[in-house]
């Protein structure tokens, strides 16, 4: 039957309708469909100035027209010009940013083929140029106390902190307690008018800064680092922010170059304007095409939420972790303020009602796209099986408590499964083994744990996959190891004893009721900060931040938790606090060394001292060590660079495009990531310039079409800062997904 004209515009207006409809529902969470990708289009030209052409700086595309905020940044080329490649249909805020320049004043447009002229602005000030300079640039202009006042004497005399040993021993501090929740020389941390504004009863700068300290969801942690430290600190601070105030600015950082310049960054909102971001994943480690053209998962710490990125529909939805006790049950390692917050008052912001308590960590994918994640399922006291001797890991590691467990999400199912592990678990990584085993460090102990999860999909029981081993080393040399053993306080005297100062005793939590046995193999206490098992093999490394670090190395042989050996070694000088792991596909393992800045090399294969009994104290082995500083300005009067390095990665796959095993390094303080090349010693900084403040604290990379070339490829990051307030913008920002590719020139399409 035909159709008369009416019902054609009846059918067609509803057809639209309906379309529409569909549209909407793939944009919500749970809808039936996602929306199809949007076309792209390119927005290119030059970009000049008063003193003609400027090569090296960002161009900046930003609309609020898709389901999320959404950022396009290039860099221009050696004479000005520039292209913006793969921008969905919208209407885009264009403008640009340089060091050197003020912003320019935005153009309202939408993508086109036709060249545009940007006319960017020379600053007349330094003050004006310095704006948009990294953190750490603003950073250096800080002067720690002087070397001649470690080791410091208390309140009763230097005010510098009894247990501070050396100025090293305080940066370690400054970067590993201050650093390790965000940056440091952002303009919320360098300013202090904020303070005077709510305080006005404040009249100094060291009491604003004793107030601040102690202000908001983390004064309880601020201000105990000051009280380690010592009110000494407050004299720091205070000199430093007064001479910004009066108008000191940091060294002029150099414009991006080379390869530098062909860098495409893509960003995306997720969370809200207070979630506490920890770090994204794409894809497997070992097999970077899983999820390919995939959504970004990220995890939100403090609000206890798996957070999805679609990159192809520019949208996103959050869904929060279960826990297997009633989330009443469950406690919460957020307190509340200490003091009101600044910008949030007395707000109980994370991890309790309204908030879940599950508190993720880190996530990873497995082969299957299942994604992985650290998180709190129960409360604190462990079940029955972890310390019941029938259980062979029990037996010989029997376990108490623990803070946080393990949990997977299939996308395929939308089904969460949570699994408890005994051990608390901060970090996991995946072995490239038959089995797929899971592995995972204890923050807060000297556990390397592990979920076999082959064994786990057969059986679904959490007891036949779990395992542990603790650090004992085998000290008297026998080869192998034996019970009973010396317990870590022994091994802590005898160090002391043999002039050791690595706070061994401390951190072994006391004196042992027997002496140590150099008949005997020793158990040590190294709390792990992250881990990573070898591809080469039965090895896992971990690192620890016990000044001034140390690897940890467990083997677990091929009947554990009986064959489980260990080995430490320690960082040499002058590096300092090793924060993130990472390996090549050799075997040889990275470390970055967030205090004093350096990326670190560990080669086992080059060690020559490992026969007879094993040493404790980590002191073998120092040929294994490489060291690679970072470039960047150096705190005043010192040797150290003020970046830091949250964690690292290792290229394994050469996604990036720039060689495969390439070690890169989180520049959480200067808006970057850092990539080393050891041959030459040079490295690349990919730097986000916009929002300022940057802060990441791992990436990942993901291969979506290997025969795409640039296009096909890409290293995801996050802004992951405890406090997205901090950055540019203020309180409203939320926090986003970055994405990172390398094209062959900059004004490739």
């Amino acid at each position: 039957m035909k159709m008369n004209t009416r019902s054609k515009v009846e059918g067609a207006v509803l057809c639209a309708v309906l379309l529409a409809l569909m549209a909407a529902l793939a944009v919500l969470p749970g809808g039936a469909q996602q929306a199809p990708a949007a076309p792209h289009g390119i927005i290119t030209g030059v970009v000049e100035s008063a003193q003609g052409p400027e090569a090296g700086v960002w161009v900046i595309a930003e609309t609020k027209d898709l389901p999320t905020h959404f950022i396009k940044i290039v860099v221009t080329d050696d004479r000005g010009r520039f292209l913006l490649p793969e921008l969905p249909s919208a209407n885009y805020s264009v403008f640009v940013r340089g060091f050197g320049l003020v912003d320019s004043l935005p153009i309202q447009m939408k993508p086109t083929a036709n060249p545009i002229t940007l006319k960017a602005i020379v600053a007349t000030t330094p003050q004006e140029a310095a704006r948009v300079y990294p953190g750490d640039y603003w950073l250096s202009l800080m002067e720690p106390p002087a070397k001649s006042e470690f080791p410091g004497t208390g309140p009763e005399g230097n005010n510098v902190g009894p247990g501070m040993r050396s100025q090293n021993h305080w940066i370690n501090s400054l970067k590993s307690d201050c650093n390790f929740c965000h940056q440091l020389g952002n303009k919320l941390t360098r300013t202090l008018d904020h303070i005077y504004e709510q305080k006005p009863e404040i009249k100094t700068s060291v009491d604003a800064w004793e107030w601040r300290l102690g202000t908001g969801v983390r004064g309880n942690s601020m201000y105990g680092v000051l009280n380690n430290q010592g009110k000494r600190s407050l004299k720091s601070f205070a000199d430093w922010t007064d001479r910004i105030a009066k108008g000191e600015v940091p060294p002029t950082p150099p414009r991006p170059q080379g390869v530098e310049r062909n860098l495409v960054t893509t960003l995306w909102d997720v969370g809200d304007d207070h979630s506490f971001m920890h770090d994204a994943v794409s894809t497997d480690k070992n097999r970077p095409t899983v999820n390919a053209n995939g959504p970004v998962y990220a995890v939100s710490a403090g609000h206890g939420q798996l957070v999805v990125m679609d990159p192809k529909t520019n949208t996103t939805t959050a869904m929060d972790i279960p826990t297997r006790a009633p989330r009443a049950d469950v406690p919460s390692r957020f307190p509340k303020p200490n003091r009101p917050s600044l910008h949030w008052g007395d707000e109980h912001l994370w991890g309790n009602p309204p908030y879940n308590p599950s508190d993720p960590h880190n996530p990873m994918l497995d082969s299957k796209g299942r994604v992985w994640t650290t998180s709190k399922i129960r409360p604190n006291d462990d079940p029955a099986w972890c310390k019941d001797p029938a259980n062979k890991y029990a037996d010989w590691y029997p376990l108490q408590r623990s803070g946080r467990q393990a949990s997977f999400y299939d996308p395929k199912t939308k089904k969460w499964t949570l699994i408890d592990t005994c051990y608390s678990t901060h970090h996991l990584q995946f072995d490239n083994d038959a089995n797929e085993t899971v592995y995972f460090n204890e923050l807060l102990g000297p556990m390397i744990g592990w979920v076999d999860t082959k064994v786990f999909d057969q059986t679904a029981d959490e007891q036949k996959a779990v395992g542990w081993c603790g650090q004992v080393v085998d000290t008297n040399g026998d080869g192998k190891i034996t019970r009973p053993w010396n317990a870590p306080g022994a091994v802590a005297d005898s160090l002391l004893y043999q002039g050791d100062t690595t706070g061994a005793r401390g951190a072994a939590g006391g004196r042992a009721q027997a002496p140590y046995d150099p008949k005997l193999d020793s158990m040590i206490s190294f709390s792990l900060y992250a881990v990573i098992p070898s591809p080469v093999d039965s090895v896992v490394w971990g690192v620890s931040e016990r000044f001034p670090g140390y690897l940890v190395r467990m083997d677990r042989g091929d009947n554990a938790p009986a064959t489980c050996k260990t080995q430490v070694f320690k960082v040499p000088d002058p590096g300092f606090d090793p924060r993130g792991v990472d390996i090549d596909t050799k075997g040889v393992v990275w470390t970055a060394l967030a205090g004093s800045s350096h990326l670190a090399s560990f080669d086992y294969r080059k060690c020559k001292d490992l026969a007879g009994p094993g040493k404790t104290d980590g002191s073998q082995c120092a040929e294994g060590w490489t060291l690679y500083q970072t470039t960047g300005p150096k705190l005043k009067g010192t040797d150290v660079p003020a970046d830091f390095h949250y964690y690292n990665w290792v290229d394994q796959h050469n996604i990036l495009g720039m060689g495969a095993n390439l070690p890169i390094a989180t520049g959480s303080n200067s808006d970057s990531l850092l990539v080393l090349n050891p041959l030459t010693k040079q490295w690349t900084r990919l730097r986000v310039p916009y929002p300022l403040g940057f802060y990441s604290r791992g990436l990942d990379g993901r291969i979506d079409d290997p025969k795409a070339g640039w296009k096909g490829r890409a290293l995801y990051a996050n802004y992951g800062t405890h406090f997205v307030w901090h950055i540019e913008g203020g309180k409203g920002t939320k926090g986003k997904i970055v994405k990172f590719q390398l094209r062959p020139n900059p004004l490739a399409r």
